[in-house]
């Protein structure tokens, strides 16, 4: 969307920062920004003028069969089962609220899909069916048709409920392994043994999803570069079309804080040396790093058969359809959700809110936060900026009628003058180090606006 006159953004001097581990910027703004909206629009009106060719599904179930020691997500764990089976009643409700707002609009089309948690393997193959039912045949997404990602664990990912994503057409399937490591697994309070992982690898391979990833963790306590290979190799010997690799996180109200006991000096210098070890092997195995955590296969569907980007870009900014409790949509001018929280009690009384909740409700936006041309630069920014193929000064120019240097010059001096940002005939790209340091990156684009709401939100 761009702007007939140049937007004027207050950009003072960045504060240098101290950590490479401030936060991990996966979608802007975050979730602690939103408030309860006072008007509460229509969701009719807020997709009115909005591009309905190129949506994308995100259906968030918030259950776990456990959480691990550093998970800050918006999970429970153990539900029964009239919990989740109120969870699928309540979201066949909101979808169909969500789906006549669409329609109110013109026909919308989805070419994105994905599953998130929590770990939507905790439902079972039957509320998995269900799950794609509602997709289906209430939104009107064809999973056959759209690559479409899902999230598992290794105790969830069962003979049967595999055998429903195969059926239905997911594309990707992602585990979060961690470590092939018993000791370090339980250091991360992530009771698993190695035996259980590997079988549940195997499943997955025998399914032959086009793209599997395996999600691994470094700065575990105890862990080494010796160790660290271990779970390298390890998730290697699968040939996965990708693999991430997380750094750890201590966050409040996470089964960890209480137990951590590192400098954090010292655990920056570890978690660094760990990244750098387990990029450098990555990539002499045959992968491409296309952002701080993300590595694709060479010569795989992870990297030939990536989306296209103008629908890439488009998700970036709008045109996210967010279903389930703690589930994000993306409007042009309003971002919107549900309450959010982390402390066990605070969850369960938000997903039975939720399950409880009047369908009228959901023809509303509840939770929001309103978007204007200074956030929509910061979101786009941040969205190029932190991967590999880097941010184009002229596609910012078509966006917004200015270039990013003026709109951001202090922040990219800086990254410049730290040795992190090429400027590469108006590619600007992080450097090998300035990708190290992304999640220190991501936050010198944050407005203030956007400072004082995470500040001031309590964590619960």
């Amino acid at each position: 969307m761009a702007t007939s006159l140049p937007l004027q953004i207050t950009s003072s001097v960045p504060e240098e920062p101290t950590t490479p581990y401030k936060q991990y910027v996966y979608a802007y703004p975050h979730q602690k920004a939103y408030r309860l909206g006072q008007d509460r629009p229509l969701l009719s009106d807020l997709w009115a003028g909005e591009r309905l060719d190129a949506l994308s599904l995100y259906v968030h179930v918030p259950f776990c069969e456990m959480r691990c020691g550093f998970c800050n997500l918006f999970t429970r764990t153990g539900a029964p089962q009239d919990v989740t089976r109120g969870f699928l009643d309540t979201l066949e409700r909101q979808a169909g609220a969500t789906r006549a707002a669409l329609d109110a609009n013109g026909t919308p089309r989805f070419t994105l899909a994905a599953f998130g948690g929590g770990t939507p393997t905790y439902l079972t193959a039957d509320e998995l069916v269900r799950l794609c039912d509602i997709c289906e045949n209430v939104m009107g997404a064809d999973l056959k048709a759209v690559p479409w990602s899902v999230e598992t664990s290794p105790a969830t990912a069962t003979a049967d409920r595999i055998a429903v994503l195969a059926e239905r057409g997911a594309t990707r399937l992602s585990i979060g392994v961690q470590s092939f490591v018993d000791e370090e697994a339980r250091a991360a309070v992530r009771p698993q043994k190695r035996t259980e992982v590997e079988a549940a690898l195997a499943r997955l391979k025998e399914a032959a999803f086009p793209i599997l990833n395996i999600d691994l963790i470094y700065g575990i306590d105890g862990q080494t570069e010796q160790s660290f290979r271990v779970s390298l190799d390890a998730a290697l010997s699968w040939e996965p079309e990708e693999i991430y690799l997380y750094p750890l996180y201590v966050r409040p109200l996470t089964g960890l804080m209480a137990r951590h006991d590192k400098s954090g000096e010292l655990w920056d210098e570890q978690r660094l040396r760990l990244y750098r070890y387990g990029r450098d092997h990555l990539l002499a195995a045959g992968y491409r790093q296309t952002s701080m955590r993300v590595f694709s296969r060479i010569g795989t569907a992870a990297v030939d058969g990536a989306d296209d980007s103008n629908i890439n870009e488009y998700n970036q900014q709008a045109g996210m359809v967010g279903l389930g409790v703690g589930a994000r949509s993306f409007t042009t001018d309003l971002h919107y959700t549900t309450d959010y929280a982390v402390a066990v009690p605070e969850v369960r009384r938000i997903i039975d809110d939720y399950i409880a909740t009047p369908t009228e409700q959901f023809h509303r936006a509840q939770w929001s936060f309103r978007m204007d041309d200074d956030e929509r630069r910061r979101m786009f920014v941040l969205g190029m900026l932190l991967e590999s193929d880097g941010l184009r000064v002229e596609r910012y120019r078509a966006q917004f009628g200015t270039v990013p240097q003026d709109d951001f010059g202090p922040q990219l001096a800086l990254l410049a003058e730290r040795g992190w940002l090429d400027d590469d005939g108006g590619l600007l790209r992080l450097t090998p180090e300035g990708t190290a340091w992304a999640d220190a990156i991501g936050p010198l684009f944050f407005s203030p606006r956007v400072n004082e709401a995470m500040a001031s939100y309590r964590d619960r």
